[in-house]
Order: structure tokens, then C-alpha cells, then sequence
């Protein structure tokens, strides 16, 4: 396991679709763990592969002592919407108010291979569809009415970070079958 550096907004790698997991193996199970130990570290509540360079459709979350993860999940929401704080490691330091479906059935799989559902609401469900918008190329800005992302936007330009030298990025110890940057 291995603390991994975390893209930040503008890195190419956060705008790709990435691609379904189609090998449950131990280069998988060290993605996980890497994963897991980068988003406790950062302090997140979740992390998605392509936030520290790999495509592939995997994430993992923190939500109320919970540890988890979930593979090339499956998302069905609840018509019943909330409002609220939302933040984004890609993002230090930013937090906009954004709309998110208040319930979420996700299915995927685990990192063997099995099938899983998580079930969640509140911000356990905001995590788990923030998370998976990174594997479809969407950061949660994206989702702000027009006023909200220009102000987002203007506050990633007068961030300390904006404009700062892509991170130095060290060849991936995971096998990311040629979808890296």
C-alpha cells in the first residue's frame, strides 16, 4: 500500500470515461488499498481511480466510520433530491452547495470479484454519486446552476494551487492496461 499523489482540476486524467474493471486480481486488490489509504490520508470521504491517474472504474468511500470500496458500479437514485456542501480532493479547499438525488441503490463488485450493493442516503449517498460521476469524467462543479460554477470557477483560478506544474507522476505500480496518463 502506498499513499498516491491526487490529481487536481485540469489534469486530463479527471475528464476521461474510464473503463470497466474486467481483471480481479492482486494489481486490483493493491489499486484498493492504495485507494483507501490515499483518501484517509488526504483526509477524504472518497477517491476514485482517475483522481490519482488510473482509468478504471473503481472507488473507494469513508462515510460515518464506514470503509468501503466498489467496482464498475451501477447507480439507481431516488427522485427525492437534497442540497448541500460538497468538496472534492480534486478540488482542496473548495466546497460549493450542489443538488444530488437524496437516496442511491449502488450495485457493483468487490475486489474479488463478488457482487455488492450499497444502499445509502444523505451523504453517503452524495459520496457514492460524486464519486461516480469522477469515473464518467464529471466533477461535481459540472453540476452547479450557471452562477454557482462561474463563481466555482473563479475560485479555482484564485486558488493557491491554480496553475501550479502538473504533479511530478511516477510510473504506476498497477497494471492500468495502457489507460493511464
Amino acid at each position: 500500500m502506498a499513499i498516491q499523489p491526487i490529481r487536481i482540476f485540469g489534469d486530463p486524467v479527471l475528464r476521461l470515461t474510464a473503463q470497466p474493471v474486467t481483471v480481479f486480481d492482486k494489481e486490483l486488490r493493491t489499486l484498493v488499498a492504495d485507494l483507501t489509504e490515499t483518501m484517509k490520508d488526504a483526509p477524504g470521504s472518497g477517491l476514485a481511480a482517475p483522481q490519482i491517474g488510473v482509468s478504471l472504474r473503481v472507488f473507494t468511500y469513508h462515510v460515518d466510520g464506514v470503509v468501503g470500496h466498489l467496482i464498475n458500479p451501477r447507480l439507481d437514485l431516488t427522485e427525492e433530491e437534497q442540497d448541500g456542501p460538497e468538496g472534492c480532493l480534486s478540488l482542496p479547499g473548495l466546497t460549493f452547495d450542489c443538488k444530488r438525488a437524496y437516496g442511491v441503490v449502488a450495485k457493483g463488485f468487490n475486489e474479488y470479484g463478488d457482487p455488492v450493493t450499497v444502499e445509502g442516503t444523505q451523504l453517503l449517498a452524495r459520496c457514492i454519486q460524486h464519486e461516480t460521476d469522477h469515473l464518467d469524467g464529471i466533477i461535481f462543479i459540472d453540476r452547479l446552476d450557471r452562477e454557482q460554477r462561474k463563481a466555482a470557477l473563479r475560485a479555482v483560478r484564485e486558488a493557491e494551487w491554480a496553475g501550479d506544474s502538473a504533479p511530478q507522476v511516477k510510473v504506476s505500480p498497477h497494471s492500468t492496461f495502457g489507460r493511464a496518463l
